[in-house]
């Protein structure tokens, strides 16, 4: 070009030979000084033109040697099958992963083959979408393999929209993470449209209900062809001119036949007109993803809550729990930055994003998911160093369409379906894929037994039946042929069952001990390879065969024929030492020898405590044991929530204030056997649900409910032994007649070696409870300086029954006054063996002074006390219409087993909390 210029405007130069030179000399920066060699000077302007010629082409000839290739080789259909595979076995935990199918996008493959990510390369830029695809036992060799080949192109990789768990291993492979907004996911089986909390999304659904509209929700491949074409048009249309947005959580298709799985919701108006339509693609088998929301802007406000309600109300049909919205980004700065006391870089940071939001939907998208109360979910940037950041962002948000991603770029648009008979085949085989539960990986003689398992079920036995018909039981038999001589045969063929505790093969004939819930028994066997070869100790077997004696005299059942009923996969604890950690038998019972002692014990003294009361025209009542206040004892309560009525519930601590609304409604004798919750301590003495026995009976007092206590337990004794008597570990314990009767002033002031009166000052009883290492309260009272002194102790040191009784009136808030001294209440407590098994009170039937005591109650629970009793206005109301007087007592049915067996009470609980 130079050389052509300076033909037309030579300057200085002679002829064209010195022209080329010039030109070429100055094109190349002037490496040779042409005026030692005799060359004149050309235009000025034509070596201005040179210079920047020349630089340009320097400049794209590094470009175009260094910089990285840009990917556009779109993925085979054989790759889209592979990934459809990994979903199938590994897409229940990620919600973005079937848009990793979205054919835009390239896919690079674990070496195994068992994971994947998918990703973009725009601008030098390798951006994988969101966490890889596959099992994540295998995710770091797909990682490193896409990195591998980012370092290859030298492209900068990053990572969109990972999970926290995708986050963790995209670290371990050396990139950076940056949390970039959270996924906004509503759990179908919680979600609600009642409470206040719900109120916007309620009203817009209502609105747009009595507009008429109607809504159709179905799979894809419900949807006829010109059905999905006349979506996909709608669709485009309310689009309009703006361009497609969505990489990490869009499909960017619509109506493809291997989408049959998707879901589509359609709004219609009263005219039966499409107004609006969500798409949702599978998340797993059990959750739906947002794809597509589109609605005409003309129709009514709330028509996507309307959409999303009805998708929530139908999930079941299409097996789903959980459903992901849209993605909000930097959700947490907006939820933060609105809130009192947010500080100033805080309240900076979300100003700007505040004006970002007008171009880009950030706090819209925020509050429109936020409305439905929805658990978040972080999703991160991932990127290798900071200087690299902003490429990634920019290339990132191009990607997503916020940004153009070239001055050629077209505008993007969903498209519609176009795939082969054959591809559609093999996604129908995929979908017919169910996920399989990892083996479990057993020991050794599990899998010996196992395998004697499958020999059983090839030889036709069935070892796991319907049932099996026994005529007799193991207890009954020995009963009936006791005293029988050795070697003898009586002709008679029974039929039992049990579990084998004891194998003997002695070559000839084989001899098992079988147990059922009566006793034990023998059998006897000949030749059985099978028996031999399939029966272990802990089976449980059915036999059928003649009752014979061995040779020296042993009961037993000549085994003529036999099944297995159920087949032990475990071996049994040793029979001798059974299991000998105490942690062990509590957590697995099926396996105490214990149980069905404790069970029958248990059982025994349930009955006749219930007879008793019946006995004496007590009824038996039933009383909620979900409660919307909690009251009836000072504990702290379980707190839960019922979805119906969207309030906060509690389970019962006692039933007592319910009892008292049945003596109002003239009740004169009632009781409860229930079980309580209380969310306290774990020791010797306590679990967190108890069985407890509550009795009211009208027109008596704590006096007649002592009489009634002592007569309970001491029956229960006798039911349980035969007579009045406690066996305990240190021996037995006879607890026939009167017990003791003691104050508890006088019980206190003789532990404390002190004078202890209600006249006694809180002063006088700090001093002796200091003394005596006595631990309380800056604020305690006088009663809670008593209550807390007898804790110490009176309680533990107490082993024979004793009630104590007369307590401080200010710890006991629902007793009534002593008669004679106001500062009192006619309340007992009946403690043996360092335990409280049960209480009485003569109940206070006074309606205002029992409303003065729980406001005191509800202002101690206002100030933090967690164990105060609130406020129950309806119970007050019910109190207000008239209580006769009563008497009320509460028994531990697990103190009363810990008092006849002198076992802790983990050991008197068939399932004790572990």
């Amino acid at each position: 070009v130079g050389w052509g210029l300076l033909v037309v405007w030579p300057g200085t130069l002679g002829g064209l030979g010195d022209s080329f030179v010039w030109a070429a000399n100055h094109a190349t920066g002037e490496l040779v000084q042409l005026r030692r060699l005799g060359v004149r000077e050309g235009p000025a302007w034509i070596d201005l033109l040179l210079d920047l010629g020349s630089s340009l082409v320097v400049v794209a000839t590094l470009s175009t040697f260094f910089r990285g290739v840009r990917s556009r080789r779109r993925r085979s259909d054989e790759e889209e099958l592979k990934l459809r595979v990994l979903l199938a076995g590994h897409g229940e935990d990620d919600s973005l992963g079937y848009f990793a199918t979205r054919r835009d996008k390239s896919v690079i493959f674990a070496p195994n083959g068992r994971a994947a990510v998918t990703y973009r390369v725009l601008a030098g830029t390798s951006i994988a979408s969101a966490d890889p695809i596959g099992d994540p036992q295998a995710w770091p060799q797909a990682i490193e393999a896409w990195l591998g080949e980012a370092h290859t192109y030298g492209w900068a990789p990053g990572v969109l929209g990972a999970s926290e768990r995708g986050a963790r291993a995209y670290a371990r492979a050396g990139l950076k993470a940056l949390e970039l907004g959270d996924e906004a996911v509503l759990d179908v089986r919680e979600f609600s449209l009642s409470g206040p909390e719900r109120r916007s999304v309620r009203q817009a659904v209502s609105r747009i209900e009595r507009a008429g509209y109607t809504a159709r929700v179905r799979r894809h491949s419900e949807l006829t062809s010109s059905e999905m074409d006349g979506l996909l048009e709608r669709a485009q249309q309310w689009r309009g001119a703006e361009t497609e947005r969505g990489f990490s959580m869009a499909l960017s298709r619509l109506g493809d036949p291997s989408d049959g799985r998707c879901v589509m919701a359609e709004a219609y108006d009263a005219s039966g007109e499409l107004r609006g339509l969500l798409s949702f693609v599978p998340w797993g088998r059990r959750g739906l993803s947002l794809d597509l929301m589109r609605r005409d802007r003309d129709a009514e406000n709330g028509l996507n809550e309307y959409l999303v309600a009805q998708v929530v109300a139908q999930a079941g049909r299409f097996g789903a729990q959980r459903i992901s919205l849209n993605f909000a980004m930097f959700r947490a700065v907006f939820a933060a930055g609105e809130r009192i006391g947010a500080g100033p870089v805080l309240r900076s940071w979300r100003a700007v994003l505040g004006v970002a939001s007008r171009f880009f939907q950030l706090e819209s998208l925020y509050r429109s998911n936020a409305k439905y109360g929805p658990e978040w979910e972080p999703r991160f940037l991932c990127y290798t160093s900071a200087r690299r950041l902003a490429r990634i962002g920019l290339v990132a948000g191009a990607l997503e369409g916020f940004l153009p991603s070239s001055w050629r770029s077209a505008r993007r648009a969903i498209a519609g379906g176009g795939v082969s008979e054959e591809f559609l085949a093999r996604v129908r085989e995929i979908d017919e894929i169910r996920t399989e539960p990892r083996p479990v990986r057993r020991p050794e003689q599990v899998r010996v037994r196992i395998a004697k398992l499958d020999r059983l079920r090839a030889a036709g036995i069935d070892p796991y039946p319907a049932g099996f018909a026994r005529d007799t039981t193991l207890a009954q038999v020995a009963a009936e042929f006791a005293g029988l001589a050795p070697d003898s045969r009586t002709g008679r063929e029974v039929r039992v069952a049990g579990r084998v505790v004891a194998l003997r093969d002695l070559g000839g004939v084989c001899f098992a001990r079988l147990r059922d819930v009566s006793g034990e028994l023998q059998l006897m066997l000949g030749e059985d390879e099978l028996w031999r070869c399939g029966v272990d100790l802990g089976d449980h077997v059915g036999v059928r065969g003649e009752v014979v004696t061995s040779r020296r005299g042993e009961l037993s059942v000549l085994v003529a024929g036999w099944t297995v009923t159920a087949k032990c996969l475990h071996p049994l604890p040793d029979k001798r030492k059974g299991l000998a950690d105490p942690e062990t038998r509590v957590r697995r019972r099926y396996l105490d020898p214990d149980l069905p002692q404790l069970l029958r014990l248990r059982a025994t003294v349930l009955r006749a405590l219930r007879e008793r009361l019946h006995d004496k025209d007590f009824l038996e009542v039933e009383t909620p044991m979900l409660q919307a206040v909690h009251g009836g004892a000072n504990a702290r309560p379980f707190v839960t929530h019922i979805n119906a009525y969207d309030m906060r519930m509690y389970l019962r601590i006692a039933p007592e204030l319910y009892l008292k609304r049945l003596c109002v409604a003239g009740m004169e004798r009632v009781f409860e056997l229930n079980r309580n919750f209380r969310n306290e301590g774990v020791d010797a003495t306590h679990n967190p649900e108890f069985t407890m026995l509550e009795a009211y009976q009208a027109y008596a007092d704590y006096d007649c409910m002592r009489v009634l206590t002592r007569e309970l337990v001491q029956q229960a004794a006798i039911a349980a032994y035969g007579a009045p008597v406690l066996r305990r570990p240190d021996g037995e314990h006879d607890i026939s007649g009167d017990w003791p009767v003691v104050t508890v002033h006088d019980a206190v002031a003789k532990a404390l070696g002190e004078p202890v009166t209600p006249s006694t000052t809180s002063a006088e009883l700090r001093s002796f409870c200091a003394a005596a290492g006595v631990p309380f309260a800056d604020d305690a009272g006088r009663g809670e300086l008593v209550l807390a002194a007898f804790d110490q102790l009176v309680e533990p040191a107490t082993v024979g029954p004793t009630f104590y009784t007369d307590y401080p009136r200010d710890v006991s808030p629902l007793t009534r006054e002593h008669r004679w001294d106001p500062r009192l209440a006619e309340r007992w407590d009946l403690v043996a063996f360092g335990a409280e098994i049960g209480t009485a009170y003569t109940e206070l039937t006074d309606p205002l002074e029992q409303r003065r005591r729980l406001e005191t109650q509800s202002l101690r629970a206002a100030s933090g006390d967690v164990e105060a009793m609130e406020l129950d206005e309806d119970f007050l109301q019910a109190l207000e219409h008239g209580m006769p007087p009563t008497g009320g007592l509460g028994l531990g049915i697990d103190r009363v087993l810990m008092l006849l067996t002198g076992a802790p009470i983990r050991h008197t609980v068939p399932f004790p909390f572990t």
